[in-house]
């Protein structure tokens, strides 16, 4: 029997292995060389942030988080996982101010240090916030009833919509 939730955990499945790419670019970060490959490393993490992640995050605090607290019956039931998302979101300005002030080819230590504490930063938070997601799906396939989750899922995908297109993101 297929889950209610089972099109969340899709779109789960399909952004989690890019996570890694936060990862690959906090590894790649060496002090005194910013190479194009270094950076092109860096920019594919932050286009994941921006054009992936954070739709999809304020997609969840608009129609997602609201249906949870519902069935949960507590209006916080989700107060840290909205907490996740503005730590995401501001990391992900600061790696792109970060971005837009180095050199093409040098970066001072403390440009490299920032660097890999956001990268890393950020692959820790959202391993562990997709943890946390999870869970949630699992109590909402136990509480919530097909009309609810078509509602939800159709709110969903009108938010993601509509914060991609204030992003300036195309496709998706």
């Amino acid at each position: 029997m297929k889950s209610m939730t089972e099109p969340l955990r899709a779109e789960l499945k399909e952004l989690y292995p890019h996570v890694e790419s936060l990862r690959i670019a906090g590894e790649s970060i060496h002090v005194h060389l910013f190479s194009p490959s270094i950076r092109e490393q860096v920019e594919i993490a932050y286009k994941f942030l921006t054009h992936e992640f954070i739709p999809h995050a304020r997609a969840e605090d608009l129609a997602l988080y609201p249906v949870v607290q519902k069935v949960m019956g507590a209006k916080e039931a989700t107060a840290t996982m909205s907490r996740d998302h503005g730590e995401v979101d501001r990391l992900t300005v600061e790696l792109g101010d970060l971005l837009t002030k180095l050199d093409r080819a040098a970066i001072t230590d403390e440009q490299a240090n920032s660097m890999r504490r956001i990268l890393f930063g950020l692959y820790a938070l959202v391993k562990v916030h997709f943890a946390k997601e999870e869970e949630i799906y699992l109590l909402l396939d136990a509480r919530l009833t097909e009309p609810e989750a078509a509602a939800m899922f159709e709110a969903m995908e009108r938010a993601a919509q509509e914060v991609k297109s204030k992003l300036g993101v195309r496709g998706g």
